[in-house]
């Protein structure tokens, strides 16, 4: 098989991989070295067509002793299979970045072997692209659950992100399956890769010439409707993740049907749902919520409206919010007004009390936001607080659900 058949194939078994997202890591260049890192908008990569696509997101190989049921490269599945030599793939990903095709790399892997002998390969591949070849941009690598630690502190020193995907919400799921992985075998390179970025820190404090460990932090993804685990389920998991691993980003990918396993569904579960964990997480990221506010026990999140809008609904004696007095966290709470918006409001107001012409100058938008503040104990028009009332305006037509991820190849002679 040649390096071009490879690549087209693992190319494609990458898809369901999802972690494109900026860098969060700025390198500069440097004399003698390939590239340089920027902390957003971090790499381009072109399809057939010349769309333009983020990274060369590819896996080492989807060969893979494992059989868990969600994923399309168990063992199990009747797929086409490759696998690269770390020359192979060192080669096309230094080519494709000198014929500006692409600015970074995301390596991931099945599990061939072993966890060790694959984690070997990934650091391999990595060691010739930043030593060899000088390599100096963004590269993001996967840590291979129950690979040996100083497998995975080795790679960390070469790359500027690591994940572990954890994949399904619970050990009860995993059981199910994925019987091959455990959620200790999961959480401990997380924990490993945790500590060694503070302890990282600290030699640099020390040391200016140390080298960086994972500088850009590590990340994970969840996989959403293959297992029955409610939202908040979900929510509780991810705030979790980030309080006790310091983990950048939580990934969620909806579940495709890539099996006839009588315990998994056979059909795909909606996108929007999807799209609103990110929402919900996004809050309680940066907006000063915690799990067990946006959502109860075993409840869901609303699909006709974002999370945010779905809590204000539910603690509306919280609102109206008067915009000339109350707090940063207060204003964050409203819908629509994001944190861009709330600290023009609290510069502004600094000056003079502001009304809702004010505020549309300052570009915050009103669309949802009018109908839980007030400006000098005013509420804009006709507005009520009557819940039933504001489901109805606040009720968002539905996200098209049709979107894959871009290929480097042509399928069906459009590339998707």
């Amino acid at each position: 098989m040649d390096v071009f058949q490879k690549l087209r194939i693992l190319t494609m078994a990458a898809r369901y991989d999802v972690a494109c997202t900026s860098s969060g890591v700025t390198r500069e260049a440097k004399p003698g070295h390939l590239g340089n890192a920027e902390a957003a908008g971090i790499c381009h990569s072109f399809a057939s067509d010349g769309r333009c696509i983020a990274l060369l997101k590819v896996l080492f190989t989807n060969f893979c002793i494992y059989d868990c049921q969600y994923c399309v490269n168990r063992r199990s599945n009747d797929v086409e299979r490759a696998a690269f030599t770390p020359e192979e793939l060192a080669d096309i990903m230094i080519n494709f970045y000198k014929r500006n095709y692409i600015e970074g790399l995301f390596l991931s892997s099945a599990i061939i072997k072993s966890p060790n002998y694959t984690m070997e390969l990934l650091y391999a591949v990595l060691k010739l692209v930043r030593e060899k070849y000088k390599f100096n941009g963004y590269i993001h690598v996967k840590a291979i659950p129950g690979a040996d630690p100083e497998l995975i502190n080795a790679t960390g020193l070469l790359a500027d992100r690591m994940s572990v995907n954890i994949e399904l919400p619970s050990q009860e799921s995993l059981k199910l399956l994925a019987p091959d992985k455990t959620k200790e075998s999961i959480t401990k390179p997380m924990g490993l890769i945790k500590s060694n970025i503070i302890k990282n820190k600290e030699e640099i404090v020390l040391f200016k010439s140390a080298p960086k460990y994972v500088p850009a932090g590590q990340s994970t993804q969840l996989i959403v409707g293959a297992t029955k685990e409610s939202d908040k389920t979900i929510i509780n998991l991810s705030e979790n993740l980030y309080n006790i691993y310091n983990m950048k980003r939580v990934f969620y990918s909806a579940y495709l049907p890539v099996s006839n396993f009588p315990l998994l569904p056979q059909v795909a579960p909606p996108l929007l749902r999807e799209h609103r964990l990110y929402q919900a997480d996004w809050l309680l990221r940066y907006y000063g919520f915690n799990a067990d506010e946006i959502l109860e026990d075993g409840e869901d999140l609303n699909l006709n409206m974002d999370p945010k809008c779905q809590w204000a609904l539910k603690h509306i004696d919280k609102f109206p919010v008067e915009i000339n007095t109350a707090g940063y966290y207060e204003l964050l709470r409203v819908p629509g007004i994001g944190v861009a918006s709330v600290l023009k409001i609290l510069n502004s107001r600094k000056a003079h009390n502001l009304d809702f012409d004010n505020l549309k100058k300052l570009n915050v938008v009103l669309k949802r936001a009018k109908y839980f503040i007030t400006c000098n104990g005013k509420m804009m028009g006709q507005t009520t607080l009557d819940p039933e009332t504001l489901y109805l305006k606040l009720t968002e037509n539905k996200i098209g659900e049709k979107y894959e991820q871009l290929s480097l190849f042509s399928l069906g002679g459009a590339a998707t």
